[in-house]
């Protein structure tokens, strides 16, 4: 369940379970490749955590308050809180992994 950035969607990130926030720009080739990659990735095998696209240059304030400086940036946040950041550009199987590690320690038991 992906979700655009309209207001502050990060706002209620302590009510949630798993969410994987992706910060993009519309200018950045790689934020344009992995996109897709990681809607299919979290709808397949994740589909109990939420996603939400933020665009940076569209929504500074959001992305300054969260200390995102550059794009792509994946923020994990499992059970309230930020677990991982990413702040490059990372490959489908590291992020599954480590999704992988506290999704399993959340839903799975």
């Amino acid at each position: 369940m992906a979700e655009q950035s309209t207001n502050n969607p990060l706002r209620n990130l302590k009510d949630q379970e798993a969410v994987l926030v992706y910060f993009f720009s519309n200018h950045c080739a790689p934020c344009l490749s992995l996109r897709p990659k990681i809607e299919e990735m979290i709808n397949s095998e994740f589909p109990k955590m939420k996603l939400i696209y933020i665009d940076a240059e569209t929504h500074p304030e959001i992305s300054a308050s969260h200390q995102v400086f550059g794009s792509p940036t994946i923020l994990l946040y499992f059970d309230g809180r930020e677990t991982k950041r990413f702040s490059k550009y990372i490959s489908t199987n590291e992020l599954e992994q480590t999704i992988g590690r506290y999704y399993q320690m959340i839903f799975e038991e």
